[in-house]
């Protein structure tokens, strides 16, 4: 699962808000860039600018969008995508 506080710091660190839920998607430090989150919501998640990792570059605004997002969630292998990042104002994960 996710973590907030794991959260990679080139992340729109934006809250949405979609029939009265909270949402702020990103990818933690578990992110192997394997490309699914792309796939499914491409719109929303591009790699790292050092190729090194996925982010979120645009937070959903619709219900379609959240879907994808959700989908692109749901299907991470690694359960490196959350939505909770709305929780945390810890500092964000960047390798050195």
């Amino acid at each position: 699962m996710a973590k907030p506080g794991d959260k990679w710091y080139d992340n729109l660190e934006i809250k949405t808000l979609i029939n009265g839920d909270v949402y702020s998607f990103y990818c933690d430090h578990a992110c192997i860039h394997c490309f699914v989150c792309h796939e499914n919501a491409p719109n929303h998640f591009e790699s790292s600018k050092d190729g090194d990792h996925s982010h979120v570059y645009n937070q959903p605004k619709t219900e379609e969008e959240l879907s994808l997002c959700l989908e692109a969630l749901d299907c991470c292998p690694v359960n490196a995508i959350g939505c909770d990042g709305h929780l945390s104002t810890d500092k964000k994960y960047k390798r050195e």
